[in-house]
């Protein structure tokens, strides 16, 4: 009876450590593609306006449309100064600074490219912000750069954006942030994130 040649024990080291380096790639390729866990909005407020936040009597919500005493013409700018000092507050949390984050939120366009898509936009915590309720605290808005664009066909289609966040005081004639973010990665939330 013929007798097998013993295998090449090269062969067997290199497919080994082909075997290896192919689990290593796909290890790596699934971490390049895993998001950033979610950071809450409350997480973006220090301490001291958290708990003034929670202390804070209700708001209503429900300002007709036509009614500017939570915001001005077309912004997002606090206008009642009966409400109380946590709704303007510009304070921010240092250690988010250079901190990559994945934020939900809602956006108010601000810029859009020749195609449509946005590039720039005020992402905030619920939807509705410019129109018809209080605006949130300029330490709950953040100003968000998105070269790439995205096209926002629905202001209340929420949105995960994910990058790194910057401690910056931004002022237009929109509104205050305490925040901004240069977005790796802005995208529609899905039935699948739920």
């Amino acid at each position: 009876m013929p007798t097998m040649p013993a295998p090449d024990s090269r062969c067997h080291e290199t497919s080994y450590t082909m075997r290896h380096l192919l689990l290593a790639l796909l290890l790596l390729s699934g971490l390049a593609r895993a998001e950033l866990p979610e950071t809450d909005w409350l997480d973006l407020m220090p301490p001291e306006d958290r708990k003034a936040l929670e202390e804070m009597p209700d708001i209503s919500h429900d300002t007709p449309e036509g009614d500017s005493t939570f915001y001005s013409e077309g912004g997002l700018r606090q206008q009642d100064k009966d409400l109380p000092a946590v709704m303007y507050s510009a304070k921010t949390v240092a250690a988010l600074d250079g901190k990559a984050i994945r934020l939900g939120g809602y956006p108010v366009p601000l810029e859009s490219d020749e195609k449509g898509n946005s590039t720039l936009f005020f992402l905030v915590p619920y939807p509705g912000a410019c129109i018809h309720v209080p605006p949130p605290p300029p330490n709950q808005l953040v100003l968000v750069r998105y070269p790439k664009g995205i096209p926002l066909e629905d202001i209340y289609a929420p949105l995960w954006v994910s990058g790194k966040l910057k401690v910056e005081q931004v002022s237009n004639d929109l509104a205050d942030a305490a925040y901004a973010m240069d977005a790796g990665e802005v995208r529609l939330v899905t039935d699948e994130d739920l």
